[in-house]
């Protein structure tokens, strides 16, 4: 078509939804190969949907929806021991359990995203309990938390609350946990949806999303780290919950201003029947032997298309799952109609698909594990060195993450503009640059020199250590910025890992499981958070006896914190080690790729799939 215009009569829905007959130009009904569609459930155009210009709202939004989610969640364990009164163990836990249930809200949310109202329309639901929650918790805050005025702050507790009080306080936060939770596995899912994987150009701009969307996550939490973290530290509270409420409702306005412009997805059904139905069939043809592909079922190819879905090409491996497609003489309209006794092969590789995915899933928890220290025993080491710099000015131990923030936005630009060309110059125009699972294989080797850093300098810190040091704070001559390269290596395997994860779960889960795939990135932070703190309880209890304090006692000057950074560094090496064994064993999914509108002829043109 390049080189000629081709005009033809169609249909034009104008924006105050009349229709209208004009002549246009047949490359502007060229509808997307992924099965997209619009608003009103038809084939989504390629050329007046989706792109960088959805893509573009979705990223501004979620970087908004992550400075309001740790404008709270930042600074929750002090509101808790400084305004609601509880202790430090207490105010721990309770901020545990919280992060815990946001991951199990992403769940919930990629289940029903997934299964029965699909993206936008989940992240709209969610995105709108995120701002009443946002802002119950304010409006509770200034009306009754914080009395008497001013207090909050390092030096004025407040008093006592009714129960009824603390019950508006928790359902607020909840609030706050559902909302996030079952919005962000599906925004960046919906956003990868407005690239047609089909063409190449748009390929290769949903490759880039998923950087772009890490970047905006990150600078997000820097913004409410460093300034809206400053504010609540000093007991500034109200306006620090204020500025999240409204930086909420913005993001949420942003993403219902693109919902003209926005590519859906039509939910699949309920993924676990599916599942159910596959092993089911398997289960009642388990004698049946399965000799060749001829021997399996699919629908057509005009259902398919009708249906939205997209055929998954048959693989080996699993073969008993085969026996849920397979045709016998005993198959007849009755049982095709049945899924609990057929399948098609495409149901049956959806089944494999997942089986496939698990084991690779299960090795980047231990990679969380190793992402959660920085959280929680960098910023303790960091607490026990001298962090005052000339003129008095003292560097709090937890804002040393903003050097991990400031690294994920260096090395995403370092590998998008850089190492990606030079590595598709270097290998075939067929492989393209590094793969996601080799990307999160150089993330795995990244994070042990992280904690072979940390260790490193934990040693260091233990040389110029006081020997008489009751709470550890500032004992060390050693500088805090000594901390700087490992901060700095868990931000570039962040870039490695958990983008190249971000992009893996969404290119290799099945349509009908693409926000499970966002879903289970936030499970493998969670379970790695939940494997860091059994893991600390079990040093602990094989370390601190025989009168001695253990690897990691109060008093860190004591103990060896070091040891169990390089602990962490064999046991993320014998990680990577297994996830390489199931690299090589993974086999990736293969779909038939479709045909393009762009060489239709006049009479595919004219049928009501191909119009607007």
């Amino acid at each position: 078509m390049e080189g000629s215009q081709t005009f033809m009569e169609g249909k034009i829905i104008t924006g105050d939804g009349k229709v209208r007959e004009e002549e246009v130009e047949a490359e502007d009904l060229i509808t997307t190969g992924d099965g997209a569609v619009d608003r009103h459930n038809r084939p989504a155009i390629r050329s007046t949907t989706g792109g960088w210009v959805s893509g573009a709202l979705i990223l501004v939004n979620q970087g908004l929806a992550t400075l309001a989610f740790f404008g709270v969640g930042v600074n929750l364990v002090l509101f808790l021991t400084r305004v609601v009164g509880q202790d430090n163990v207490s105010a721990a836990n309770n901020v545990s359990n919280w992060t815990g249930t946001v991951y199990i809200f992403s769940l919930l949310g990629a289940f029903l995203s997934d299964s029965y109202w699909g993206r936008y329309y989940t992240c709209t639901i969610f995105q709108s309990i995120f701002v009443l929650g946002l802002g119950l918790l304010s409006l509770s805050s200034y009306i009754f938390l914080l009395k008497p005025r001013g207090c909050g702050d390092e030096e004025t507790l407040c008093g006592s609350h009714s129960a009824l009080e603390m019950a508006i306080f928790y359902v607020s936060i909840y609030m706050v946990a559902l909302g996030n939770g079952g919005y962000q596995p599906n925004i960046a899912t919906f956003g990868a949806d407005q690239f047609d994987e089909e063409d190449i150009s748009e390929g290769h701009s949903k490759m880039a999303f998923f950087s772009y969307f890490y970047l905006a996550l990150n600078l997000g939490s820097l913004f409410s780290n460093t300034v809206l973290g400053y504010f609540e530290d000093e007991g500034r509270w109200t306006l620090g919950f204020w500025a999240s409420s409204a930086s909420a409702a913005l993001a949420l306005l942003l993403f219902l201003s693109g919902t003209y412009r926005y590519r859906h997805f039509r939910p699949r059904g309920n993924p676990l029947s599916r599942f159910c139905q596959v092993v089911a069939a398997a289960s009642r043809k388990w004698k049946v032997e399965v000799y060749g592909e001829e021997d399996l079922y699919e629908i057509d190819d005009r259902e398919r298309i009708a249906s939205g879905e997209r055929k998954i090409l048959h693989t080996r491996g699993f073969s008993f799952l085969d026996k849920a497609a397979a045709n016998t003489e005993e198959v007849d309209v009755q049982t095709r109609a049945d899924p609990w006794r057929l399948c098609t092969v495409t149901q049956v590789e959806e089944v494999k698909c997942i089986l496939r995915l698990l084991p690779i899933w299960v090795c980047t928890i231990l990679y969380s594990v190793v992402f959660t220290q920085m959280a929680s025993l960098f910023v303790e080491q960091g607490a026990a060195m001298q962090s005052t710099v000339s003129g008095g000015f003292h560097i709090p131990p937890a804002s040393m993450s903003s050097f991990d923030i400031l690294s994920v936005v260096a090395f995403i630009f370092i590998y998008r503009m850089v190492l990606d060309p030079v590595l598709t110059r270097l290998r075939s125009k067929t492989t393209g640059g590094l793969s996601e699972l080799q990307r999160m294989g150089i993330g795995l080797v990244i994070a042990i020199l992280a904690m072979v850093s940390a260790g490193t300098v934990e040693v260091f810190r233990l040389k110029y250590a006081s020997t008489e040091c009751p709470t550890c704070e500032g004992s060390s001559s050693l500088s805090i910025f000594w901390q700087v390269p490992q901060y700095v290596l868990i931000g570039a395997s962040e870039v490695f890992m958990y983008v190249g994860q971000l992009e893996f779960f969404n290119s290799q889960a099945p349509d009908g499981l693409k926000s499970v795939g966002s879903a289970l990135c936030m499970t493998s932070i969670s379970l790695g958070n939940y494997v860091s703190s059994l893991l600390v309880i079990i040093v602990m209890k094989f370390t601190a006896r025989d009168n001695m304090p253990g690897w990691i006692p109060r008093d860190l000057n004591r103990g060896h914190l070091d040891r169990f950074f390089f602990l962490l560094a064999v046991l993320t090496t014998a990680d990577l080690a297994l996830y390489i064994l199931t690299a090589r064993w993974y086999r990736y999914i293969e779909m038939e790729r479709k045909t393009t509108c762009a060489k239709q002829d006049d009479s595919k043109l004219d049928s009501t799939d191909q119009r607007v």
